[in-house]
Formats: structure tokens, C-alpha cells, sequence
């Protein structure tokens, strides 16, 4: 009946597991979101006042296929000032949110017969993406106990004349580990070597701790800047994931490829949203400040919490806002009619034991582990965490 495509497709497990939530939440059941990848801070003022002035003086009508000049032109500013990175207008297309931009990429880049490297534990619509453009993903497991640190030699293995892109994301979801600058760099260089492009979404780069500096893999030089896109957004460092802007830097020519297939799927974004960005990019510092400040206290108390649960175990994350903690000790466990096989099972049992939900490891393509996002209140991780470690206490 449908396409081979869409036969070919994994259903979301994080969208399988909102729509439980939203289940138990008609039942008047309380539940505590640990499964959402957005930030619960509001949009700061600055911007939403600057979506009403676009409102108020016109912004509601198409804007080009790529976005605004204005708003590519800030972007532009926003990558030479904050990245070291080159680019003009002509280089960058706005689109639907940084989702859109991947797929707008992979589109354009991949089909049938390429292979695109992914690192493993990865985030979970990459797969089901690369598959849509009837290329391949070869998945290149990368191991907890080194906290998820990419091996140049594994990618290297898996590098062959059909791999046409390796797809890189630091800050990553959902390890929150990232990448340093010799293990870019020697990307970079392979890359280069054998006329890879690079996909870098850079989409949590201001949601660093520990002193950590965020890198643009295009920096290093010339050549690997021009086989590289990068993908970044308003959504994670803005508070702004419902306003759905999202961009791609990179090679001209790509870049107005790009532009022409969205001219045609969905032709330019939201246009009060896209004048709202304008705000975003040019004056939010100090709210982006205040929310790291934030979810770095969190943060670190959630690990704590984590690794004083017997049975769990926690790396302390370098960026974004999740924490995988390893749960395989419970695998084999049950509880009244709850038996624990896998990730999954444990996400079940948690939303309807604890009342908490958390997103399973193997959505992400690592089963040992499940995904919490720190993105809520302290009172909701105190109050959650308890009754996480309550229920885990009944597994027998």
C-alpha cells in the first residue's frame, strides 16, 4: 500500500512514548518529563517583543525559499564573530527548523548505493533520514567507559568508495560528550583525503560546562570548511524550539541546491519567526547565560543522584542537557507483572511505576542505557529521582 520508504521507516520511540504520556495525562495521571530534548525556560522577552513588532508592521508574507537576506546576512555575523567561520549570505539557508536542515543536506547529497558514517550512540532521527534518501547508515559504536569519544580508527574502517558523508554532532545528543579539537581535526583531514562532506550539527554549542570550548570542524582550514555543512538552530541555546528556525552553512554551490529542493517542499520558514531570530542572534547573551548557568546546576546534581542509586552508574556530561545512565543491571528483574529484558522495557516501567519518562537507549541506538533530559525544574528532578529510585528498589 505505501512506499518502500515509508515501509523502510522506524516509528520515533521518543514520539511513541509522548503519545503515552499524553494517555495518562487524559487519565489526570501526573507525569514527569525527562523524555523532551527542549529547553523549559520561556523564549526570552527581547525576542517575543521582536516577534510582535513583526507582527505588528507586516513580517506575515513569503519570504525566498532560503530565508530572508536580513536573516542569513545575521547568521553570517553570528559565525564570523562566534565561530572563526566565513560566510556570506549566499552560503546559508534558513530552514524549518535544523531537522529540515539535515534532511534538506541528505536530500541533496545521498542516494542509492552511498553510505553515510554515523557515530553511535546517535540522535534518533539521523537513521531514519539517511534510509529516506536510500542511502545506507553504517553506525560506528563508540564505548561508554571512554565517555563516547569518538575512534578515528572505527570511522576509518568503516570508510570505503561509497561513503559519501560522515555526520557529526558535538554537543551530542544524548551522551552530551564533546568532540576536541584533535579528533575534528583528524576527521577534518580523512574527510579531505577521500572527498567526504561533513554534516557537523553544532545545534547545543552554547550549552557547554567545565570550561569547555565549542569548535567548528570548518576552521581548521580551507578545504575541510568546504566540504563541510554545518547545521545549527535557535531552538536548543534560545529556548526557542516550538518557533522552528533552523540553518546550514556551506558550500555555495550545495547550499543553493538545498534551496531549490525546499523552494519546492515547503518554500521559505515562518516569517515572524525568522524576524524574531534577527533578536536571537543579535542580542540574547545574557538569557543564554542565565539557562547554562542553570542547567549546569542541574546537571551535576542529577549525576550525583544517579550514581548514589545501586545498580546505576553515570558519565558526567561535557554539553547539552541529557545524561545516559547505564541500567543493565536491572535487565533480568521484575516487579508484580513488569519483566525488565531492555531499555525499552525499563522506559515502560518507569513511566508507569514512577510516573517519570525517560527516552530508551535504543531509540539512540545503545540498549544499556536510557536517556534523561535535565531540562526541568530542580523540583521536578528532586521530586523525579525519587520516585525513580523508589521503583527501581522493587526490581527483584
Amino acid at each position: 500500500m505505501f512506499t518502500s520508504r515509508i515501509n523502510n521507516m522506524t516509528p520515533s520511540a521518543t514520539i511513541e512514548i509522548t503519545s503515552k504520556i499524553a494517555e495518562l495525562k487524559k487519565k489526570g495521571i501526573e507525569i514527569i518529563a525527562f523524555n523532551i530534548g527542549e529547553p523549559d525556560f520561556d523564549t526570552p522577552e527581547n525576542i517575543r517583543e521582536r516577534a510582535k513588532e513583526g507582527l505588528d508592521i507586516g513580517h506575515t508574507r513569503y519570504t525566498p525559499a532560503a530565508g530572508t537576506i536580513e536573516l542569513r546576512e545575521e547568521i553570517a555575523k553570528k559565525l564570523y564573530k562566534e565561530n572563526k567561520l566565513k560566510y556570506s549570505y549566499n552560503d546559508i539557508i534558513v530552514s524549518n527548523g535544523a531537522k529540515q536542515s539535515i534532511m534538506n543536506a541528505l536530500l541533496t547529497l545521498c542516494e542509492k548505493g552511498d553510505e553515510v558514517v554515523i557515530p553511535s550512540p546517535y540522535w534518533v532521527s539521523y537513521i531514519e533520514m539517511v534510509k529516506l534518501t536510500g542511502a545506507k547508515p553504517v553506525l560506528v559504536q563508540l564505548e561508554e567507559k571512554d565517555n563516547f569519544k569518538l575512534d578515528i580508527e572505527k570511522i576509518k574502517q568503516n570508510i570505503n568508495e561509497k561513503t559519501k558523508c560522515i555526520m557529526l554532532n558535538s554537543p551530542n545528543n544524548p551522551t552530551g560528550s564533546i568532540y576536541t579539537e584533535k579528533q575534528l581535526r583528524e576527521i577534518g583531514k580523512i574527510c579531505v583525503d577521500n572527498d567526504i562532506y561533513i554534516l557537523a550539527d553544532e545545534i547545543y554549542e552554547k550549552l557547554i560546562y567545565d570550561g569547555e570550548k565549542h569548535i567548528s570542524i570548518g576552521t581548521f582550514s580551507e578545504e575541510i570548511k568546504n566540504k563541510t555543512i554545518l547545521i545549527n538552530g535557535v531552538s536548543k541555546s534560545y529556548a526557542m524550539t516550538g518557533w522552528r528556525i533552523g540553518y546550514a552553512a556551506g558550500p555555495r554551490k550545495l547550499v543553493k541546491a538545498m534551496s531549490d529542493l525546499q523552494g519546492h517542499m515547503t518554500s521559505g520558514p515562518n516569517a515572524p519567526a525568522q524576524y524574531a531570530s534577527l533578536e536571537a542572534l543579535a542580542n540574547t547573551e545574557k538569557s543564554v547565560e542565565v539557562m547554562v548557568k542553570e542547567f549546569d546546576r542541574r546537571r551535576k546534581y542529577i549525576v550525583d543522584r544517579i550514581n548514589s542509586i545501586e545498580g546505576m552508574t553515570c558519565n558526567l556530561p561535557k554539553g547539552a542537557f541529557y545524561v545516559m545512565p547505564n541500567v543493565k543491571s536491572f535487565y533480568g528483574k521484575s516487579y508484580a507483572s513488569y519483566k525488565i529484558k531492555n531499555s525499552m522495557d525499563l522506559t515502560n516501567y518507569l513511566l508507569e511505576e514512577a510516573k517519570i519518562a525517560v527516552a530508551p537507549g535504543e531509540a539512540f541506538g545503545i540498549n544499556n542505557n536510557i536517556r534523561i533530559a535535565y531540562s526541568n525544574s530542580m523540583e521536578n528532578i528532586e521530586k523525579g529521582m525519587n520516585q525513580m529510585e523508589n521503583a527501581l528498589r522493587k526490581l527483584k
